[in-house]
């Protein structure tokens, strides 16, 4: 049952999020259609069959039962529909092709226009409704590196500060795995170690490395092995453990961060002599695991206090600028994604999403972040609709535009039996695409 609760939420959320981006997408073409005094027949969102629909003026409105999209039927335009018939008759002056290209230029622009407003205005929303808590590089005393792990692999050592990307020093550590900043194409890692500063390369293939193995960077990771309280009736309490003692040593082996300390009480198989620091004096105290669960009963430090998170707020005009520059971000770290994908750098198979990995994000955004996680996800998948629209294939905005552009240079319009003939190869291999990245995602879930 919960399996099926689990499916249908997600669902939902997936048909939500899609409603949203493509009412937005749609609304765009059919503003500016009816700005330039074009007859639009029709505004659809999702596709046949219909489920209701309704007619006002020279409009039908309708809701499809596929929510994969939508389209803005515009008379005297060759569209989804392949109806070229009004090509044999006179040409009347509501109709797209009577208009200069400059008009039709906009109106097939608009869509993505929209995209990337709707973009900016959901960040701007979130930058003035919640703010935004940002950690100082400056205040990570160092960072625990596990062995094996990806960041162990390209050269970082526990103890390691990270403090900038791409050979820029940065403040905070949001900036340094910003979407533009981690697809460049090659990613370095700025490392201050024992005083010096360090540019760390990655491999090329380093963003398939950190799919498949999880987070890159920890930051609760560092928290230091200090004490921030004792559980009343626990072994730490029994032997003598106090909240703000600092462990710096157990068994003999020195350590400095949390999670040392939490894999070696977990790993323990007897008594454990720890080194405490306490007070500015060094003690010894001997503490014996409870054998059932492998814990002794301390609380970590918190980590809000630890790294000095930063709590900023922005009013109205501020959001709008945090808004532009994340929707900046995302635009560009999409687009050098999608280069070194052709070029080879990463693998297609696992970074390319269909609906079923859209789905899987979405609620899984929402799972950790609620509302908030919601319209984050949202905002990125309108830049990336509003990116993948762009792409010279016909049958997509990218595709019209060609045309446009064509017949821009060429004061002449592509003839239309080319026309409709590339937008049924267009049609036939974005079909294609679509089941074999749905197969794909299917693939890629099932595999974990």
């Amino acid at each position: 049952m919960d399996w099926i609760l689990s499916i249908s939420s997600t669902i939902l959320i997936f048909i939500a999020a899609i409603f949203i981006l493509v009412t937005v997408h749609e609304l765009g073409h059919f503003i500016a259609a009816k700005y330039f005094k074009m007859r639009v027949s029709k505004f659809s969102i999702g596709f046949p069959p219909k489920i209701f629909g309704f007619k006002r003026g020279e409009t039908e409105y309708v809701l499809g039962a596929t929510p994969l999209g939508g389209y803005v039927q515009i008379a005297g335009m060759i569209d989804e529909s392949m109806d070229d018939t009004f090509m044999k008759e006179e040409v009347k002056p509501d109709e797209f092709r009577s208009r200069p290209v400059w008009q039709r230029t906009i109106v097939i622009l608009a869509g993505v226009i929209f995209n990337m407003i709707l973009a900016v205005v959901i960040y701007a929303g979130m930058a003035w409704n919640y703010g935004e808590t940002v950690i100082p590089v400056r205040s990570i005393d160092g960072i625990y590196i596990e062995e094996g792990s990806v960041a162990h692999q390209i050269g970082l050592q526990t103890g390691d500060k990270l403090v900038g990307v791409n050979g820029q020093e940065v403040d905070y550590l949001n900036q340094v795995f910003s979407p533009s900043a981690i697809t460049q194409r090659d990613l370095t890692f700025l490392i201050e170690r024992e005083g010096e500063i360090i540019n760390i390369p990655t491999p090329p293939d380093f963003l398939d490395l950190i799919n498949r193995e999880g987070r890159f960077i920890d930051e609760t990771h560092s928290l230091p092995s200090a004490i921030s309280q004792v559980m009343p009736g626990t072994p730490a309490e029994e032997a003598g453990l106090e909240g703000g003692d600092k462990i710096v040593a157990v068994n003999g082996e020195e350590i400095s961060y949390w999670i040392q300390l939490v894999n070696i009480i977990q790993n323990a198989d007897g008594p454990l002599r720890m080194d405490v620091m306490r007070n500015g004096e060094l003690v010894s105290v001997e503490v014996i695991p409870d054998p059932e669960t492998n814990t002794i009963g301390i609380q970590s430090p918190n980590a809000a206090e630890v790294f000095d998170y930063e709590r900023k707020t922005y009013n109205l005009a501020q959001s709008f600028g945090v808004g532009f520059d994340r929707t900046n971000d995302t635009f560009f770290g999409i687009i050098k994604g999608i280069g070194r994908m052709f070029s080879g750098d990463i693998s297609v198979r696992e970074n390319l999403g269909g609906p079923v990995a859209i789905a899987n994000i979405t609620k899984e955004a929402t799972d950790t972040g609620g509302w908030r996680g919601f319209w984050n996800i949202t905002a990125f998948l309108s830049v990336t609709l509003a990116i993948m629209n762009m792409l010279p294939i016909p049958a997509l905005d990218g595709g019209h535009f060609m045309f446009l552009m064509y017949e821009g240079i060429t004061r002449r319009e592509p003839s239309p039996k080319v026309r409709m003939a590339l937008q049924q190869i267009g049609f036939i291999f974005l079909f294609g695409l679509i089941i074999l990245i749905t197969f794909n995602d299917i693939l890629r879930t099932i595999g974990g």
